[in-house]
């Protein structure tokens, strides 16, 4: 609704917009004050207009006495509510029309008036004939052709003050009718109103507790609540030409297994900052379950719990992080310090929908934390483009550190050292006798009946598209791929970089968790105070490089195709819901459906971005973009559109929670920024899950790690290809483990 509401105001300048659920009031609660309202617009679902709990109170409304009436404009399941209400027929479509653009026709009167041409988006498997009524009238309709035939796009009541659209005025890729037909509905509101001598009574303390404010309200922290003194960073700046992330995190004692250990890493192009987290054993790690009322902080060996109280966890970590902020960093440099680590898919899906979360993420032994973030004082951060490493600290008086460590940059080999090394390793491995990984895939019949499932709740409504998951486990002797003295996970996550190398890579040990990722995909960034921007660029649509594959076929592939343009566009319009829903209207499509080039393969990337009024919020922006990240979270790429309804129809479909797979991983940085990747060609393990040591001596003992894969179940989905582009997806990662069994 947040966008819908974005263009009411566009269209109705000066507007006031207050947005209820269809069941936050009962008709008999809502009644008595429609009479404060001058219009009312009932947006889109999901669901049917024949489930009462997908309509609620919005058929009610539609029975109104005159006494109550006051013009209405739907949208999309408004429309179709509508139409069954006053006699209309519901129907399937034959050829299911979701994030698909389509001709409009209409009678140029009415809500088209002056309207030309429309080109609409589309998101329903629904339609409606209203031959059989005689209170409705067609003032738009599609053809279809084959498909589906001539499809209504618009009606009016004849007599009632009431109008509807199917198709989405709202969306990024609609054009000519949704601002104009807004604005013509406004026009014949307000002369119904006029006509018919209707009063709209004042505003008043009482109908605003009832409704809330109006929209768009922004719900940030005061900033009253910030410290009266700011942490100070200090920078070294030391020559890094050709230094590789690799090499210093190696220099750095990434390679003892018993100590915790953040990179984030630039690992290919557009990648520019790598951020190396120096931590020591007083470094504040933060833990917490879903389901739990209370974090656990980890310093110096201790460990204390701390109780949420009334608040949540996203409110703790907020607070925490006032309580940190700082000044003194170098503008260009991303990251000063701040929080590191990763926030699980149950902890997003936790915001949308509360339920019971089972004590195991589907593997055995334990769970991962769902929110596993280590606040580092000290980092190195190093940037490929100008080849410098920017060595930094919040601790006062801390110069002999960054002496130590520029010291040991600039003593720090490079890549020829790195290669012989690599080259040494790779013998060492070929060499070993130990047993090879075992990999345990998804059933794979399983898994197609779960997509023709799917598709049902897409042909029915419920959902325009569905990202469909499932885990592969992988035993793994822990000795396969160890080099004396190494970490056998790093000496994973080496492999993986260099296999399937990404802009926004990372290896993340924070025990009991350790996390390896080759993410493509960025989820989202905000830039520091003053005039903060939150930038989000969701990825769907993928062609892997191979002979032969150009831009220009890697563009008819992807921007020339109906299927990935409209994925994309249905996670577009849903990105710009949620921004809409925490800043307002400053939202804008920066690039749509653009083919980026990267290492390895081709994608459709599309840019939006959001930011409050600063001259009205600006005290407020160190909060908004942990704000934009609770309300966006899980990755709507990784849950399909809608979300809220799509996420609890995967619940029913998926055998095991996510846990760290298809969440984030990133930072928030002490000045205010941030930057949170979406945690997909990744893998993890937890430390609990080893399974026990061999009774044989001489037996390899075993790790388990869990990776992730999945794809975006559509109405165009084919259950065999979707199968195999996960298997293609899990491959990716699996790579890294080298020879493999299949179980």
């Amino acid at each position: 609704m947040s966008s819908l509401a974005s263009l009411c105001r566009k269209s109705i300048p000066g507007c006031e917009l207050h947005i209820l659920r269809n069941d936050n009031l009962t008709i008999d609660e809502l009644r008595p004050h429609l009479a404060h309202f001058s219009a009312v617009v009932i947006g889109p679902g999901p669901g049917s207009p024949d489930k009462e709990s997908d309509i609620g109170v919005v058929r009610d409304i539609w029975r109104l006495a005159d006494d109550y009436a006051l013009p209405i404009f739907g949208v999309c399941l408004g429309l179709q509510s509508l139409a069954i209400e006053f006699g209309a027929r519901l129907h399937r479509l034959n050829v299911v029309k979701h994030g698909q653009i389509s001709e409009v026709r209409h009678t140029a009167t009415d809500i088209f008036t002056g309207v030309r041409d429309v080109a609409a988006v589309r998101y329903h498997s629904l339609h409606v004939s209203i031959d059989n009524s005689d209170a409705l009238e067609t003032l738009a309709w599609a053809d279809d052709g084959e498909d589906n035939g001539k499809v209504v796009m618009a009606i009016r009541h004849r007599t009632k003050p009431i109008w509807a659209v199917q198709y989405h005025p709202e969306s990024v890729r609609t054009e000519g009718g949704g601002e104009d037909v807004l604005r013509n509905f406004w026009k014949l509101a307000t002369a119904w109103t006029t006509k018919h001598c209707r009063t709209v009574k004042p505003w008043n303390l009482t109908v605003e507790r009832i409704f809330d404010l109006a929209w768009p309200t922004p719900r940030l922290p005061s900033p009253i609540a910030s410290p009266q003194k700011l942490l100070t960073v200090t920078t070294h700046v030391v020559s890094a030409h050709e230094l590789t992330p690799v090499n210093l995190c190696e220099r750095l004692g990434v390679c003892e297994d018993a100590s915790d250990f953040v990179l984030l890493d630039s690992a290919a192009q557009p990648g520019q900052f790598s951020i190396v987290g120096c931590l020591g054993p007083s470094s504040s790690k933060i833990i917490h379950y879903v389901g739990d009322d209370h974090v656990e902080i980890h310093e110096a060996n201790i460990t204390r719990s701390e109780s949420l109280g009334s608040s949540t966890v996203w409110d703790w970590l907020g607070s925490f992080m006032r309580s940190k902020r700082a000044e003194g960093g170098m503008r260009d440099v991303p990251f000063w310090g701040g929080l590191v680590g990763y926030l699980s898919y149950e902890l997003g899906t936790q915001t949308l929908s509360p339920h019971p979360v089972s004590d195991v993420d589907g593997a055995p032994g334990g769970r991962n934390p769902d929110v596993d973030l280590v606040f580092v004082e000290r980092s190195i951060v190093i940037d490929a483009v100008s080849g410098k490493a920017y060595v930094q600290t919040l601790i006062p008086g801390d110069e002999a550190w960054l002496q130590d460590m520029s010291a040991l940059i600039e003593e720090c080999p490079r890549p020829c050292s790195e290669s012989r090394r690599s080259s040494s390793a790779k013998r060492r491995r070929k060499s070993t006798t130990t047993p090879p990984p075992v990999v345990s895939l998804p059933d794979r019949e399983r898994y197609i009946s779960r997509i023709r499932e799917a598709k049902e709740y897409l042909f029915s409504g419920d959902s325009y598209e569905l990202c469909l998951t499932a885990p592969t486990r992988i035993s793994v002797p822990k000795a396969v791929r160890r080099v004396p003295e190494q970490s056998s996970s790093w000496e994973l996550y080496k492999v993986l970089r260099a296999r399937n190398p990404a802009p926004h890579s990372a290896y993340i040990r924070l025990h009991p968790s350790t996390l390896l990722s080759s993410s493509p995909e960025r989820f989202l960034s905000y830039s520091r105070p003053p005039h903060s921007t939150c930038q989000l660029r969701p990825i769907k649509g993928t062609v892997r490089k191979a002979p032969g594959i150009t831009r220009a076929v890697a563009e008819q592939a992807l921007a020339g195709s109906v299927k990935e343009v409209a994925e994309n566009l249905m996670i577009v319009d849903l990105i710009r819901h949620d921004l809409h829903g925490v800043v307002g209207e400053d939202v804008v499509v920066k690039q749509f459906c653009k083919v980026e080039e990267y290492k390895t393969v081709w994608q459709l990337v599309s840019v939006i971005e959001g930011r409050l009024d600063s001259k009205d919020h600006g005290p407020c922006e160190m909060d908004l973009g942990w704000e934009v990240l609770r309300r966006s979270l899980p990755p709507g790429s990784m849950t399909g559109a809608p979300k809220k309804r799509s996420v609890e129809i995967l619940r029913t479909l998926e055998d095991h929670p996510r846990g760290i797979y298809s969440g984030v991983f990133g930072y928030w940085d002490v000045g205010g920024g941030g930057d949170w990747s979406v945690t997909i060609r990744s893998c993890y393990k937890n430390d609990v899950d080893a399974a026990p040591p061999p009774p044989v001596p001489g037996d390899a003992a075993m790790e388990q790690w869990t990776l992730g894969a999945g794809g975006a179940i559509t109405a165009l989905s084919d259950p065999e290809a979707e199968w195999e582009e996960m298997i293609v997806k899990v491959e990716s990662v699996i790579r890294a483990f080298g020879e493999v069994e299949f179980s």
